[in-house]
């Protein structure tokens, strides 16, 4: 292996363990009652277990890694902040948001069960995210996890993700500039990620001045995360993608492509991935794996 294929082995090999962690812990959470329940549970399990990149746990333990904390821990975290996420998902696939059939390349849950159920099973993660952050498995400090539920809490709502797709709606009937559409994204997609580097920070107990680099990390490649999607949207292949693409051109959304063009695009997301791994100085080779999941953001096809 040359010098330069160790980082991208580094990440493959980080990505696939937390992949098989977060399915692990999922599946230990989540057992099926064995009464009239099951079939909540078993939708819940459907589109929480064995699906998506898993990139927000995995900041959550390469940060808490960074600072000596025990990995069940992260793990915990990874899947509190996946079971958010995994929520947002089936509820966007809803009929009454964005209507889609497909998700990691499976049909999606309201398809797969029914509406009912799909409502239901993400309103159940959204609760599970926060019955596993509060319990004192997470951490046996009380002020730790009152400060990774309230994180979590404030990126999942108004103020963070639900307000972005809130704007989101809002853009297919609005025409929207670029200072929009940045804010917009900083919601729906930035916040969550921006959480995940938070919350493995507060399970390092770094003080919340200490982690202004961190946060500069979090909100370039939040953008830089964004761009890309808009990029793949625009380019990629929906059998890699495993979801429908080029919808937001269909239903006349302004994105970065749209706003920038291809190439101005690609360009902006480059420099802020160089953003931030600059905003990563301070550290050493502790964060090579945040280094590297920078730079795979905008490299990725799916």
């Amino acid at each position: 292996m040359s010098e330069a294929d160790a980082p991208q082995a580094a990440l493959k090999q980080a990505l696939a363990a937390i992949q098989r962690d977060i399915d692990s812990t999922f599946d230990a959470l989540l057992p099926v009652p064995g009464d009239p329940r099951d079939r909540l549970v078993e939708a819940m399990r459907y589109a929480a277990i064995g699906g998506g990149k898993r990139l927000r746990p995995l900041l959550v333990s390469a940060v808490a890694q960074m600072f000596g904390v025990d990995r069940t821990s992260a793990v915990r975290a990874g899947a509190a902040i996946e079971a958010i996420h995994v929520y947002s998902l089936i509820h966007d696939d809803l009929p009454c948001m964005d209507d889609d059939a497909l998700r990691h390349g499976k049909p999606t849950l309201h398809l797969a069960f029914d509406e009912a159920t799909a409502v239901l099973a993400g309103d159940s993660l959204h609760a599970f995210a926060f019955e596993v952050l509060s319990d004192p498995a997470m951490s046996g400090d009380p002020f730790v996890r009152v400060e990774l539920i309230r994180t979590l809490a404030t990126a999942s709502g108004a103020n963070g993700m639900a307000g972005g797709q809130m704007m989101d709606i809002a853009a297919e009937t609005a025409s929207f500039d670029l200072p929009t559409v940045t804010r917009l994204q900083q919601l729906k997609t930035g916040a969550l990620l921006g959480a995940a580097v938070e919350m493995g920070a507060i399970l390092g107990k770094i003080p919340s001045e200490g982690r202004t680099h961190l946060r500069g990390y979090a909100r370039d490649i939040g953008l830089a995360f964004q761009i890309a999607d808009d990029l793949l949207d625009e380019e990629g292949d929906e059998a890699a993608a495993g979801k429908a693409l080029r919808k937001d051109a269909a239903q006349g959304k302004e994105t970065f492509v749209s706003l920038l063009g291809i190439e101005r695009a690609r360009e902006q997301a480059r420099i802020l991935v160089e953003q931030a791994v600059q905003h990563l100085a301070p550290y050493g080779a502790e964060a090579d794996l945040l280094r590297d999941l920078a730079r795979y953001i905008v490299e990725r096809n799916h």
